[in-house]
C-alpha cells in the first residue's frame, strides 16, 4: 500500500479489501460476501472473529480502530461505512 492510498480510497475500495480479508482469514466464499450480508447470522462471524477482522482492518486507515465503534456494526455495508468514515476524518484533517 502506497502511503496516501488509504486517504483516496472509495467505499468499493473499502469492500473489495474485507471481502479479500473475509476469504483469507476465514475461508468465505466471495460469493457469500454482500453489502447486505449479516456478519453473523450470513457469515458466521462471532465475536472472537470481529476482533481478527478489525486488526486486519487496521492499516486501511492506518490507527487504531476502537472496538467499541463497531458494535453496532451488523452487516458489511456497516463496516464500510465505518471505516470509511474513519477514513474520511483522516484526510479531512490532514
Amino acid at each position: 500500500m502506497i502511503p496516501d492510498e488509504k486517504t483516496h480510497m472509495t467505499k468499493d475500495d473499502i469492500f473489495q479489501r474485507i471481502v479479500q480479508i473475509l476469504q483469507d482469514t476465514f475461508d468465505i466464499d466471495a460469493q457469500r460476501i454482500t453489502l447486505e450480508s449479516k456478519l453473523h447470522e450470513d457469515l458466521d462471524i462471532d465475536s472472537i472473529d470481529a476482533v481478527d477482522l478489525i486488526v486486519q482492518l487496521k492499516p486501511l486507515v492506518g490507527k487504531r480502530l476502537n472496538a467499541e465503534a463497531f458494535k453496532a456494526v451488523r452487516t458489511i455495508q456497516d463496516v464500510v461505512d465505518a471505516l470509511y468514515l474513519l477514513v474520511s476524518t483522516d484526510s479531512a484533517s490532514a
